[in-house]
């Protein structure tokens, strides 16, 4: 069976529709950041073995940015949600660095 992602816009459709850019919870740095600041942006990334938000775009329907939380062990879809919605969301609760709980949008795998 093939695994299944519930894209808000356009419905239950098959993961080979989507592409993954990453981790959701990324905050990119000031322009005036110090160079570390920029390394580590740009060059170092937790390797998660569990749950984690992550960008993907529907690149194969609506072609919108989508915050995807999936285990990366199982790869179970817990949720989706549009990534503007959740980045609204993290301004709104002041949570730059943290990713936030989607409130809908359960998707199947």
């Amino acid at each position: 069976m093939a695994s299944l992602i519930t894209c808000p816009h356009c419905g239950v459709r098959p993961k080979e529709e989507f592409a993954i850019r990453g981790d959701a919870k990324l905050v990119r740095p000031k322009p005036e950041a110090n160079f570390a600041a920029w390394d580590e942006f740009v060059h170092l990334r937790d390797n998660v073995r569990g749950v984690m938000h992550e960008h993907w775009q529907h690149s194969g329907g609506c072609r919108r940015w989508l915050v995807v939380e999936r285990d990366t062990f199982s790869h179970d879809v817990h949720s989706v949600m549009d990534a503007a919605e959740y980045t609204r969301a993290r301004a709104k609760a002041g949570t730059t660095g943290k990713a936030v709980k989607p409130a809908k949008g359960r998707a199947k795998s």
